[in-house]
């Protein structure tokens, strides 16, 4: 063997970490083009006129109109073709212009991610803290009243469907007691912050702006509070079953035998023991929030990418519905790669693996 091949072989076993995430970034990448390819072609699928839709009725009446639109957008070249064009534009930052805003999608998703973003990051954080608590407690609790309590105040949350319960919230807290509220992100009164994050509680709070952010934040309430409530109930359930295995292990029983405080345990041993199944749910989790945005946010009128999403299928809007889902696919894969990173930091068996 060569000194270059040993030195070689050295590097690599100093580096395990930095391997994984080339391995990691590697396959993201591949499935992010995977993303692509899926996305056009179902959105490219899916029955109706893009060119009407486009030109609206008048328009597209006219011969020479639509077959100009047809050649000025490449609709007469074959799908394939039509990907490579599609490909072309996407690399140079390019998602067409929206048929509902006559703006381009760059830019509407650039104003409508950000809001969805803060409102998944609060429901998330939420429901992560709530569940711990209530996961931890029943399983140090299990087979008594506290867990039964829990039990049962979880399958409610994964029970509920999140729409009709986003529109009780509406009607109750709002028009009948009116202390939530009523839509957007802000009050009309307020004016917005100077976009520095575009997550309007974080800018408000850059600018010093206390009364903004007040505002800012007493509108995510209501709408954060909908969305938790079913991933509170999915995350309880799987932290209680994780708490129970490791408190089972041997070296939870080791340290409970010698003597050590309660909350020492808890927080040294049994909850860095349960950590690593639960960053996957939280993962899962975390995606399934950016879906169910969709509803939550026509019920509050959240300027978010569910709205966008809605008014853009409403409409047969091709460019929209297209940006919208590249975005979340790469939201989705940025999740799965923060996961997998977290994953080879917290464990190094997965490094090597």
């Amino acid at each position: 063997m060569t000194t270059v091949a040993v030195q070689t072989q050295a590097q690599r076993k100093k580096s395990p970490l930095a391997g994984y995430l080339l391995r990691r970034g590697g396959t993201s990448l591949l499935l992010l083009l995977g993303v692509t390819i899926v996305t056009f072609l179902l959105t490219n699928l899916v029955p109706g006129d893009p060119v009407s839709a486009a030109l609206g009725e008048g328009a597209s009446q006219n011969p020479e109109t639509r077959e100009a639109f047809i050649k000025a957008h490449g609709l007469d070249q074959p799908l394939f073709v039509q990907y490579f064009i599609y490909m072309g534009n996407l690399l140079r930052g390019d998602l067409g212009t929206s048929l509902v805003t006559g703006q381009p999608v760059t830019a509407d998703l650039a104003k409508a991610v950000p809001a969805t973003i803060e409102i998944a990051i609060c429901a998330i954080i939420l429901s992560l803290a709530v569940s711990l608590v209530l996961g931890t407690l029943a399983a140090y609790r299990r087979g008594l009243v506290t867990d039964q309590v829990v039990r049962v105040v979880t399958l409610i949350g994964l029970s509920v469907p999140t729409f009709w319960l986003a529109l009780v919230s509406f009607y109750f807290f709002f028009l009948n007691l009116g202390i939530a509220p009523g839509s957007g992100r802000i009050s009309p009164s307020i004016i917005p912050p100077p976009r520095v994050t575009g997550l309007y509680t974080i800018d408000y709070l850059l600018n010093g702006d206390a009364v903004g952010w007040a505002d800012a934040m007493a509108h995510l309430a209501l709408p954060v509070m909908v969305l938790s409530l079913v991933t509170i109930g999915l995350l309880t359930r799987f932290i209680r079953t994780s708490v129970l295995e490791v408190l089972a292990s041997d070296y939870v029983r080791a340290a409970r035998a010698k003597g050590l405080p309660a909350m020492r345990v808890i927080v040294d041993y049994v909850l860095r023991g349960a950590a690593l199944p639960v960053l996957t749910v939280v993962g899962v989790a975390f995606g399934a929030l950016l879906s169910g945005t969709v509803l939550v946010e026509s019920v509050f009128a959240w300027p978010g990418l569910g709205t966008y999403a809605y008014n853009s299928a409403a409409n047969l809007d091709l460019p929209g519905i297209m940006g919208v889902g590249l975005v979340v696919g790469i939201i989705y894969l940025l999740i799965n790669f923060i996961v997998d990173l977290l994953y080879g930091v917290l464990d190094p068996r997965v490094r090597i693996a």
